[in-house]
């Protein structure tokens, strides 16, 4: 485990430093963001992806079904220059009817479906939260990808810098992480990963069920977001290894998507 996720002050502002350097600019190679603009971030935890919005000037909304940590998040924003463009609510996306809000010009998911169930369930509930000519940002790591299960968040050292043992059928899984030491509420959250984790290909046969159309796609070698943990730079796939289904997972720590409704 390390410290940031311990330090979710420090997690916030990590956050937020992605989403202002690399986040946002991929965005505005296909929707020029700009005061006004309306944006919803489901599964926004603490916060830290919705600052860099507000400094734009768009009207931010952030959901997350857990008050502790939407409780975090207006503590982290109280002070905010923009903080009256925020609205911050605990809810349950399925208990949100969609018609009490106008249309959004983007809704950001950035580390979110890949603990989601039901995910084809999920992403057709967002069509009408979307505006017509409105996109979706999708970041997340692949399921196979060496730390796909999350199991960075481990307080036993080994454990947290063990690649890969998360794909171990159930049983021996849960056997390792007893015998490591893990709390039976750590060990519950990540078996919860195991069962949500999404592939490349899975999430993209969701999307051509759904009648979404990808507006752009990025695999990377190297996670934007290790430029602020490990001073690592973001480096994109290369494309022969971009190329091999299923295989790609593997070595891919991190997608990007733009996605929008596919009848436009």
């Amino acid at each position: 485990m390390q410290k940031r996720h311990l330090d979710r002050k420090l997690y916030f502002e990590e956050q937020s430093i992605t989403t202002r350097d690399y986040v946002i600019p991929y965005i505005s190679q296909h929707l020029q963001l700009k005061r006004g603009m309306r944006v919803l971030e489901i599964g926004c935890g603490e916060g830290g992806n919705m600052p860099p919005f507000l400094e734009i000037g768009c009207t931010v909304v952030g959901i997350d079904i857990l008050e502790s940590k939407i409780e975090k998040a207006r503590r982290f924003t109280a002070d905010h220059p923009q903080r009256h463009q925020l609205t911050l609510q605990v809810q349950d996306i399925y208990d949100v009817d969609p018609s009490t809000f106008e249309p959004f010009d983007l809704i950001v998911m950035r580390d979110v479906i890949e603990h989601i169930p039901n995910q084809d369930r999920f992403m057709a509930f967002l069509k009408p939260f979307l505006k017509e000519d409105g996109l979706i940002f999708f970041g997340f790591p692949p399921w196979y990808m060496p730390f796909g299960g999350h199991q960075q968040v481990c307080k036993n050292k080994l454990l947290a810098v063990m690649p890969w043992y998360h794909l171990l059928p159930v049983p021996l899984y849960r056997r390792i992480l007893r015998a490591g030491g893990e709390s039976d509420n750590k060990i519950k959250n990540l078996l919860a990963n195991k069962r949500t984790g999404i592939s490349i290909e899975r999430f993209e046969g969701i999307l051509r069920q759904l009648d979404f159309s990808i507006k752009n796609r990025t695999l990377f070698l190297f996670n934007p977001n290790y430029k602020v943990k490990y001073n690592l730079p973001p480096t994109r796939q290369v494309p022969i290894l971009d190329a091999i289904p299923f295989a790609r997972n593997f070595y891919t720590t991190c997608v990007y998507y733009l996605v929008e409704k596919a009848s436009l």
